[in-house]
């Protein structure tokens, strides 16, 4: 099941992240470029990061001047997310590019790849969830509370996952077929975005 494995190796790539739990270190992807799960590692690694990025914006004490240069690095990990999304995309076009589909075959209003997107970040709300669930010195109506948040994300993925199945399975029998659209950011591209490209004059 491609879930399963994409949703153990989002783990891998938390786990590995919380060793030294620090936005600035390196990635150390284990597996070679040639294979999908690289492609996951990765992706959930800019996750995990941002996920980070998003707690330490939130500082109310953040100096402004620092608070800025971490919104310019929230912003590039959201481009290069959507670019891991774009190659994992294009992971299962080849693989389902000689389908047969059928007549009157569906299109799925969103990619697989959006979908594990959905499940990376899943991860991460459980494994941050679990903390607070075993987190000593909160109440014990606190952690109460995150128990039952876990469960239902714990409902969420079992969903999730059954979901990105059927719809991989729905490729493989050319019961639907996919059809990928570039995200086409614009905000941080120096030709779209006005208040860019009128300062480059």
């Amino acid at each position: 099941m491609f879930s399963k494995l994409a949703y153990s190796i989002f783990e891998q790539s938390i786990q590995d992240y919380h060793l030294f739990d620090n936005v600035d270190q390196p990635i150390n992807n284990p597996y070679s470029k040639d294979v999908i799960e690289h492609l996951l590692y990765h992706k959930n690694w800019i996750d995990t990061v941002q996920w980070h990025f998003e707690d330490i914006i939130r500082d109310p004490n953040i100096d402004p001047i620092a608070a800025l240069k971490l919104k310019r690095r929230i912003d590039a990990s959201n481009q290069e997310r959507t670019d891991m999304v774009e190659y994992i995309d294009s992971y299962f076009l080849q693989k389902y590019s000689n389908v047969s589909v059928k007549p009157g075959a569906k299109i799925n209003s969103e990619s697989p790849a959006w979908a594990i997107d959905r499940l990376s970040i899943l991860a991460l709300k459980i494994y941050h969830m679990n903390e607070e669930v075993t987190r000593e010195e909160a109440s014990e109506e606190h952690r109460q509370k995150c128990q039952e948040k876990l469960n239902i994300l714990l409902e969420q993925r079992k969903d999730l996952s059954t979901a990105i199945e059927e719809l991989l399975l729905d490729f493989e029998n050319g019961d639907k077929f996919m059809k990928v659209y570039k995200q086409m950011k614009m905000y941080n591209d120096d030709d779209l975005n006005p208040i860019l490209y009128q300062n480059k004059k």
